[in-house]
């Protein structure tokens, strides 16, 4: 701050720049979220779009006026369907092992990374992102070649004479679980890298000094210290994984419920768009959940 106490005016330039991130949040956010939430508190129609809405055009005046016309039908079936909170629950645990998987494949990952000579760093990084430099679809088909019945893997394992016949792996859950992984694997690799990479190495040496095992040194030191780049890396993959439509689609089973299919299916197939609307504002509000726990969790952190 300088001298007087009295703050600095931003140039035009730098205000820019500082809005430019809020405007793209309130144009491509809060704009199409607003319009989920008009849908969602309109009424089922066979018009297209099939929604009658309340609020059109009505100005204030009108707003306060058809406040009592809303339609809370929708979330009221949130509650009352089964299928909404099965396919919540369902894509949660789903998300949550994938997430899990995901940590425990990348953490070793990172940390051979960090440990390697730092000219070969970024070979390694671009390695491990070389999947994003393919079409998400191919590489999703891919596992589909891979995972069925008369796939790659089942065909090498019956010529090996490990089993005698396929394994039921592809349109299953777990074949969801290995896609996201597969797909996301790089979103927890690249926080942890980057949380284990900056940390002291003479923190280790110390810990060493000290009499502590290999082991010790990590449990005790290179874990807590990259426990930022968990959480990061945690909610990259669960945040997009819960609401995932086409890996459950391509690889999972007709049982296979999550609740970015159900959006589809109420979007689509249904064409109740206020149901499906109303799902979508819960997911958004279930997803805030973790996000306001971590952030609440880093003001405590910081304020001791």
């Amino acid at each position: 701050m300088p001298e007087g106490g009295k703050r600095r005016r931003l140039t035009r330039g730098e205000t820019l720049v500082i809005a430019a991130p809020y405007a793209w949040i309130a144009l491509f956010f809060l704009a199409p979220f607003a319009l989920i939430v008009k849908i969602s508190l309109s009424h089922p129609a066979q018009t297209r779009p099939p929604y009658e809405p309340v609020f059109d055009g009505a100005g204030l005046a009108g707003f306060f006026e058809k406040l009592p016309q809303l339609g809370l039908d929708a979330y009221r079936g949130l509650a009352e369907d089964t299928l909404y909170l099965d396919s919540y629950l369902s894509s949660l645990t789903i998300a949550g092992g994938a997430t899990l998987v995901c940590l425990l494949i990348a953490y070793p990952f990172a940390l051979a990374i960090a440990r390697a000579p730092r000219r070969l760093r970024p070979v390694l990084i671009g390695f491990a992102v070389a999947p994003f430099w393919t079409s998400f679809l191919i590489r999703v088909y891919a596992w589909i070649t891979l995972l069925k019945d008369e796939g790659i893997i089942n065909h090498a394992l019956m010529a090996l004479g490990v089993i005698d016949a396929p394994l039921p792996m592809f349109a299953t859950s777990g074949a969801v679980v290995v896609g996201i992984v597969y797909s996301y694997l790089p979103f927890m690799l690249l926080p942890l890298y980057a949380a284990i990479e900056r940390q002291d190495a003479s923190l280790r040496e110390a810990a060493a000094d000290l009499g502590a095992t290999p082991f010790q040194v990590f449990l005790h030191v290179t874990l807590p210290l990259s426990r930022r780049g968990i959480v990061a890396g945690a909610l990259l993959v669960f945040i997009p994984s819960v609401g995932e439509f086409v890996i459950p689609d391509l690889l999972g089973g007709s049982d296979t419920l999550m609740i970015g299919r159900t959006l589809w299916n109420d979007f689509f197939a249904n064409r109740d768009w206020p149901a499906a609307s109303a799902a979508a504002v819960a997911l958004l509000a279930l997803l805030l959940v973790p996000i306001l726990l971590y952030e609440r969790a880093q003001l405590r952190e910081g304020a001791r």
